[in-house]
C-alpha cells in the first residue's frame, strides 16, 4: 500500500484549538464559538470541502492544459450541507473567466465528478484507528 498524504494533530490546553502538520506546513483547527470552541480556525469540515475545491480546481486546470483549452480563472463554491437523517451532501458550483462551450462545461463537469479527492469521498474509506505506544 502506498501511502499518500500523513499529518499529524495535537490538541493543547485550548479548548478545541488543534494544531496540524502536513508535510511542509502547520495549519490550525478550532470550533464555531457555537459548537464550544473560540472560532480561531477552520473547523474540520471546512478543511472537508476546501481539500475537495483545491482538487477540483487543480484536475479541471490539468484537464484544460491537456486539451488545450484557455480557462481563463477557475473558482468553485462549496456547500456541505445534512438533512435531519445525517445524510451528507456536498454541491459544488464551479466559474471560469473563459467563454467555454456548452461541450467544454459538459466535460468540465464530468471530470469534476472525478477529481481523486471526489472518489475518495464518494466511494468511502477504511479508517483504522490503534493506540500509539
Amino acid at each position: 500500500m502506498k501511502a499518500i498524504s500523513t499529518a499529524a494533530a495535537t490538541l493543547g490546553s485550548t479548548h478545541y484549538r488543534t494544531e496540524i502538520s502536513t508535510k511542509d506546513f502547520t495549519l490550525h483547527c478550532d470550533e464555531p464559538v457555537a459548537l464550544g470552541g473560540a472560532n480561531s480556525a477552520p473547523a474540520p469540515y471546512d478543511y472537508l470541502v476546501a481539500g475537495l475545491a483545491a482538487c477540483t480546481l487543480i484536475t479541471l486546470r490539468m484537464y484544460g492544459e491537456h486539451k488545450g483549452w484557455e480557462l481563463g480563472e477557475l473558482s468553485v463554491n462549496m456547500t456541505l450541507s445534512q438533512d435531519k437523517e445525517k445524510n451528507t451532501y456536498i454541491h459544488r458550483k464551479l466559474r471560469a473567466s473563459a467563454e467555454l462551450s456548452d461541450e467544454q462545461w459538459e466535460r468540465m463537469l464530468n471530470i469534476a465528478s472525478k477529481t481523486p479527492v471526489t472518489l475518495t469521498l464518494m466511494h468511502g474509506s477504511k479508517i483504522t484507528t490503534e493506540r500509539a505506544d
